[in-house]
């Protein structure tokens, strides 16, 4: 069975948990006075959980039998061929980003992810990744802050 095939499948069984926790688990806690409402707050993942039953579905009973790989495609048997390194690091930082992000506060662990990340791939221009990092991550905080009003805690939190 091609890789596809078995992503979709895996797909179509994460879309019935998440599609059987929205038909029964969800409604079964909805207060009275909710329960009469035209829109359930399950209605959404129900309708997510179906589509997606219906694209998992598209992509394992109607596709065609795969064509050998090309010389651009990726191809799973190979992957030692491919920059796992870079990949898991990258993963590594965004653990990193999300354990750092309360003890750093969101400029200082905003601004580190995107100064180790590019790094990472491959950028040496110091000079002009720290103040770019700085003015993003500073940016984003501005409209999440000002913009949306949305508290982000902008400081480490010792102080």
């Amino acid at each position: 069975m091609a890789l596809d095939r078995c992503i979709a499948l895996v797909f179509i069984a994460i879309c019935l948990v998440y599609g059987w926790t929205a038909w029964f688990g969800m409604d079964g806690s909805l207060p009275p006075f909710m329960r009469r409402n035209p829109v359930w707050p399950s209605s959404f993942p129900k309708v997510l959980s179906i589509v997606g039953l219906l694209i998992g579905l598209a992509v394992v009973l109607t596709q065609p039998p795969p064509a050998p790989p090309k010389e651009g495609d990726i191809d799973y048997r190979r992957l030692t061929d491919y920059k796992l390194g870079q990949a898991l690091l990258l993963m590594g930082l965004m653990v990193a980003y999300a354990l750092l992000l309360r003890p750093l506060g969101f400029i200082g662990s905003t601004a580190g992810f995107l100064i180790a990340g590019a790094m990472t791939l491959g950028e040496r221009k110091l000079h002009i990744l720290i103040p770019v990092a700085l003015a993003a991550s500073l940016s984003v905080w501005w409209l999440v802050q000002e913009v949306l009003g949305i508290f982000l805690r902008p400081l480490p939190s010792f102080l």
